[in-house]
């Protein structure tokens, strides 16, 4: 009788670490799509030279059990280690939306691919596949696509076109990123400047920089709350700053047929008279002694949309609200010794959100009554996790000698570039290729 032969031998999986839960996406999709099909279709990441090099952080991961797995990589293997991947799942939860970097697991073994490296999987039994969008929209397994930022591509679309982004100082962190980013996809840089001959300081509200070879416009326009700021004098002629919450911006002039527009307000609502709302708010002829400021950045919001409504055509122009962007201070607020000095990693585990911030609930109750078809960028739960990406006691002087400019004041609200607000153009130009164009827009 011959031998029986020994059981094969159990692969034992390593337990990764768990991923952070999604963020509310932009184009949210039924979970019913992440189940896994009787078939996954091959993933490919475009190589393309003007990619961002953050995306390459960003939003798939494709768990595989043990058994029957096999890999074709058409460029660039290279020895697979379980530190890569626990990188890439960190890197997935904490920073990024869009796809580009994906991994199979087997056990101990991780073959990673990278730019323009085809990855494709045979589905064992027991498939556990589990892909991460973030930021972008749910995709359905097979249809995987990779959305990854191209920079020439994005000025393609902008051809012709303004682009401009109304807000605060931290959508001028945004509007400098992507400068940055799209300013990699010419060859000749002296083909991007400012039409006025400024450089990007604090003190200027108003920049316009053009794209030659494509005819387009990336701008920038102060508005720190979307609504009116003015001042009353008392009968000593001294004067105190008011904010008219049912008046638009005096900056909405410029903001008149922009093709695309992206807002945002947040940070100057919880600062000194704002927060507390004493002779500071006025509605009509009515100067409110006492105001409380959620409710007055529910009516500023209100006073937008409604300017949104009546001035902005959907066939002509696409228009963005960003969400509320995170701080991250700890034992205070900027002005009373609040510090985010020595983060040096994301948040990698777990929910750092103890509640949806009542902001972004009145954001999305305003944008959804609307009429025009605004599109929301939710980044909160997406800034939540970066914690370690703020310029802290470090500034401008910094990136030449190194060394703090600040301990008594730290900045753990607007970020550090590279960084970040990247993402949130990747978000925006995700948006536009996703998401149908104005009638209008020639067909890119």
């Amino acid at each position: 009788m011959a031998p029986r032969r020994p059981p094969p031998p159990r692969h034992r999986l390593r337990p990764l670490p768990p991923v952070p839960p999604p963020l509310l996406l932009l184009l949210p999709l039924s979970p019913r799509a992440l189940r896994p099909p009787p078939r996954l279709a091959p993933i490919t990441i475009p190589n393309s030279p003007n990619s961002s090099s953050s995306s390459a952080a960003a939003a798939a991961a494709i768990d595989v059990p043990a058994a029957g797995v096999t890999t074709s990589l058409s460029a660039g293997e290279f020895p697979p280690t379980t530190r890569v991947v626990r990188r890439v799942r960190r890197r997935v939860g904490g920073l990024l939306l869009l796809v580009g970097s994906a991994a199979a697991v087997r056990g101990g073994d991780v073959p990673v691919h990278r730019r323009g490296v085809r990855l494709r999987i045979q589905r064992p039994a027991g498939l556990r596949l589990h892909a991460v969008a973030m930021g972008a929209a749910w995709l359905p397994p097979t249809q995987v696509r990779a959305y990854r930022f191209n920079a020439t591509d994005f000025l393609g679309r902008l051809r012709g076109k303004r682009l401009m982004l109304v807000g605060d100082s931290m959508n001028r962190n945004q509007f400098e990123s992507l400068l940055c980013i799209l300013r990699e996809a010419l060859p000749d840089k002296s083909r991007m400047f400012e039409t006025h001959g400024y450089r990007i300081t604090k003190g200027r509200g108003y920049f316009v920089f053009k794209f030659v070879d494509y005819d387009c416009t990336v701008e920038f326009v102060r508005s720190h709350f979307l609504v009116r700021e003015g001042v009353r004098y008392n009968r000593q002629r001294n004067s105190n700053p008011i904010l008219q919450i049912d008046r638009i911006d005096k900056t909405a002039s410029r903001w008149r047929k922009v093709d695309v527009l992206v807002f945002n307000t947040g940070h100057w609502w919880t600062h000194g008279k704002t927060a507390r709302g004493k002779n500071y708010y006025k509605e009509g002829n009515t100067l409110y002694p006492q105001f409380d400021s959620t409710e007055a950045y529910r009516r500023a919001l209100k006073t937008w949309a409604r300017w949104i409504d009546k001035n902005m055509d959907p066939a002509k122009s696409v228009v963005f609200y960003r969400g509320y962007s995170t701080a991250h201070f700890r034992g205070g607020e900027w002005d009373s010794g609040g510090s985010c000095n020595g983060e040096t990693e994301p948040t990698f585990r777990g929910s750092v959100i103890g509640s949806y911030p009542l902001k972004m609930r009145i954001a999305e109750e305003v944008i959804r009554k609307m009429k025009f078809p605004v599109r929301l960028l939710n980044v909160t739960k997406l800034t939540n996790f970066r914690k370690d990406g703020h310029p802290s006691v470090y500034g401008k002087a910094a990136v030449a000698t190194g060394k703090k400019v600040s301990r008594r004041k730290q900045d753990c609200s607007h970020w550090c570039l590279p960084g970040v607000p990247d993402a949130w153009n990747e978000l925006i130009y995700a948006s536009l290729v996703l998401d149908p164009k104005p009638r209008s827009w020639k067909q890119y």
